[in-house]
This record gives C-alpha cells, structure tokens and sequence, in this order.
C-alpha cells in the first residue's frame, strides 16, 4: 500500500527555500497569481505541493523555474535551503544600462547640446 505523499503549503515551502523574505510576502506574490506549479496557475497560498512538483514564479525580473526536492521542516540556512530544491531557471544576460557621458546629476545645457549635436547627420 503506497503511504501518502508529503505535502506542504505553498507559500510556506517558497518562504523556507528562501525564495522570499517572509512568508507573507510570498502569499502575496502567489495570490497575484503569477505562480504557476506543474504549468497551473496557483492564486492560493495553501496550495499543496511536494516532491517532483514543477514551481514557476517571477522573482525580481528574472522568472524562476525549481524543481521541489523536498518539503523542509524549518527554515534554515542558505545551504540547508538550497537541497530543498532543483533550480532549472535559464539565467539570461542583463542588457547593460546607458552610460551618461557627463558622469553624475543631470546634462547641463552645454552637454545636452554636444548630445544633440552628435546625433544629427553631418551636414554636407
């Protein structure tokens, strides 16, 4: 006879894997509904899930896809955390943010005319 399958809330295994701060703030990441367990939307934090189950979530602005390993009965260190799951996220390169050529603070009037001046076509 096959035993039950160890489950636990949803909202509390993302906390315990340290995906997020606390775990109301990760009930309320699954309540907007952009958490997805076994390609299903989930917006209930008493969701179960457990070993095999697929979690997909948005985390900052990278989209995180785990694999649960197992349930955890506490929330501990990062190592301890990180055997709870199998992290199966496709890391993307972050496009590099524009560089002012003026340094800090805001263009002078100066600058914002050399900016527009360089933009332009030469005349000819």
């Amino acid at each position: 006879m096959d035993s039950p399958r160890e489950t636990i809330r949803l909202d509390k295994w993302l906390w315990q894997a340290r995906f997020f701060k606390t775990r109301s703030l990760a009930a309320s990441v699954v309540k907007g509904g952009s958490v997805r367990v076994n390609t299903n939307k989930i917006a209930k934090p008493a969701f179960q899930v457990g070993e095999g189950d697929g979690i997909t979530f948005a985390q900052g602005e990278q989209t995180r896809v785990v694999v649960v390993r197992a349930c955890g009965t506490r929330r501990g260190p990062a190592p301890e955390a990180q055997e709870l799951y199998l992290d199966k996220t496709v890391f993307v390169e972050k496009t590099p943010r524009l560089v002012t050529p003026w340094g800090k603070g805001r263009p002078t009037k100066k600058d914002r005319r050399s900016l527009d001046f360089s933009r332009k076509p030469p005349l000819e």
